[in-house]
């Protein structure tokens, strides 16, 4: 069975929406390996910070159905689809990774392209997942945050949120 990466964030009552999150992820696929959380200045707009941080659970689920499945979480928890892409939000969760499997269809692109632009998806993703290789560049996790440009970088390690 695959592993299968997320990426979450929130910079709207991120105490209260990644824990529940988090909570509805376990029930939803089961046992989840985290990373620590991270607070992350906001990207490409001005806000309050972000809580990030990494998930991964094994699923035989296919994408498309992941992806649809994370999408009605993100709803439960006032996710709405008509805010700017850089905007505050309530939850974001992102399939990032299905296996080394690369895909392009039903709308998504794995691996997703953020994992190597955004630190907030890459520094949690390399925490979970130091040794496991980018399916495309063929590096590994720990290896492309040692080699990311880390100027200005305004993100910080918190404790691991705790499940509901």
């Amino acid at each position: 069975m695959p592993d299968v990466f997320l990426s979450l964030g929130s910079n709207i009552d991120p105490e209260i929406h990644i824990p529940a999150a988090l909570e509805d992820l376990r029930q939803t696929f089961g046992p989840l390996a985290l990373s620590s959380l991270y607070e992350t200045a906001a990207v490409g707009f001005e806000g309050p910070p972000f809580h990030n941080l990494a998930a991964a659970f094994v699923s035989e689920e296919e994408p498309a159905v992941i992806a649809r499945r994370l999408r009605e979480i993100e709803e439960r928890h006032g996710r709405t689809r008509n805010s700017q892409k850089f905007s505050s939000r309530t939850l974001d969760v992102d399939l990032i990774l299905y296996g080394d499997r690369i895909v392009e269809a039903d709308g998504l692109r794995l691996p997703r392209d953020e994992i190597t632009r955004y630190a907030f998806v890459l520094e949690p993703l390399s925490e979970l997942a130091p040794q496991r290789r980018h399916p495309v560049l063929g590096q590994t996790y720990a290896a492309l945050w040692a080699a990311f440009d880390k100027t200005g970088l305004a993100q910080k390690r918190l404790p691991v949120p705790e499940l509901r």
